[in-house]
């Protein structure tokens, strides 16, 4: 093709050794690599670009010929070009490459919000970067079909819950209504009964009222927080509801250091919480009066990648043969319970991209943690790396 004699000759003007090499690597694949249904671009160490796929132009606006010669740094806003980009071809030259969100540019001036990854590589003793590139909107409507096929699918089981929870309290009112109908309705065997009524009823409106909770739970409206006031905030809000239990909660943020940088919904994550101070303060009163702790500990976590809370307890733990199900809609050891505060829990930490994780031992506690992934495009922005990236600033 045109395009690609063209680009062997640019390239051999540039490098002589590395430009022809590469060239003909190139020219000899570059059927197969415009068929590939991703946008992607190969550079020098320099970040001067070699070749980028047909794909390039419906994403930027920039041809192969516009494209090939320049260096990378076209694509990047103005703002980007002293901290960002240096440090992204640094992770790529000497690290394990960037993988994350960046705003870039098109040709006409207009912004594209994109999932960048980037590696090295090697081919007849020269180095080379790659540049790979996806629409974040639209991988965000690509885990907006995943969410929803799964919440289908969870749906149909959550349906089938729903009619064996209601299969025996309405068994239990009919036959106490049968009761009544034959008995004397001022006895006290028929107050009895009218009781029992009142308490299934009460039971099934119960588990309308929590399913609907779950159902309408709304989606996250994010903003950049820290972890440290999200945990504040979550005290200040959680207290008086642990001291109604006789239970005091206590915030623990001595261990945490460094920053605690992410996005999240701090009065969805201030829900869960209050979902499983409900569930610590049940597990202390479970246990006998003389070895009750009636304290719920709320740690603030940092494991270097991510951020999170734990909610520790000192109360009858969770059996290990149940830990695996304990989110399951409508799981519960306890009858009165209905048995979705969990389930709300997985899911809006789901929702937030996080992970939970449960540790207990019977007698002794258990300890909740959930974490969430650092907002990890500030420093990348905002300060070198290291030397090596502030020395690739020009590229």
């Amino acid at each position: 093709m045109p395009v690609r004699r063209k680009f062997s000759s640019r390239i051999s003007e540039w490098e002589p050794i590395k430009g022809e090499y590469m060239g003909e690597i190139l020219k000899r694949s570059h059927n197969l690599l415009d068929a590939v249904p991703a946008t992607f671009l190969f550079t020098d160490v320099h970040s001067r670009i070699l070749y980028a796929n047909c794909q390039t132009e419906n994403f930027f606006g920039y041809s192969c010929d516009e494209m090939e010669g320049e260096r990378i740094r076209i694509l990047f806003l103005e703002e980007d070009l002293i901290h960002f980009l240096p440090n992204i071809i640094y992770l790529t030259r000497y690290k394990n490459g960037f993988d994350g969100e960046a705003l870039l540019r098109r040709k006409d001036g207009t912004k594209i919000f994109v999932h960048l990854f980037t590696t090295s590589f090697s081919e007849g003793g020269e180095t080379f970067l790659s540049f790979g590139f996806q629409e974040i909107q639209r991988l965000k409507l690509l885990e907006r079909e995943r969410l929803e096929a799964e919440r289908w699918a969870g749906l149909g089981h959550m349906v089938e819950e729903i009619a064996h929870q209601f299969r025996n309290p309405l068994s239990s009112v009919g036959g106490y209504a049968k009761r009544i109908l034959k008995g004397n309705l001022s006895s006290s065997k028929t107050r009895a009964y009218l009781e029992q009524v009142r308490q299934e009823t009460g039971r099934m409106e119960t588990i309308l009222q929590r399913v609907e909770e779950l159902v309408r739970i709304p989606r996250p409206t994010f903003r950049r927080e820290t972890i440290q006031t999200v945990a504040d905030a979550a005290q200040e809000v959680l207290s008086p509801k642990a001291a109604a239990w006789g239970v005091a909660l206590r915030l623990n943020k001595r261990e945490f250091r460094g920053e605690g940088d992410f996005f999240a919904d701090r009065q969805l994550l201030i829900r869960t919480l209050e979902q499983i101070l409900e569930n610590s303060c049940e597990a202390i009163f479970l246990k006998p009066a003389k070895t009750r702790k009636k304290v719920v500990e709320l740690s603030v976590l940092n494991d270097g990648e991510n951020v999170g809370m734990a909610v520790t307890d000192w109360g009858e733990g969770i059996p290990k043969k149940n830990l695996g199900i304990i989110f399951d809609p409508f799981f519960t050891t306890r009858p009165e319970r209905v048995g979705l505060g969990l389930t709300f829990v997985w899911r809006v930490i789901e929702e937030h991209g996080g992970a939970v994780r449960v540790k207990s031992i019977i007698n002794r506690g258990t300890t909740m943690a959930m974490t969430f992934p650092k907002d990890r495009r500030r420093k990348v922005r905002r300060e070198w790396l290291s030397p090596e990236a502030a020395a690739l600033r020009n590229g």
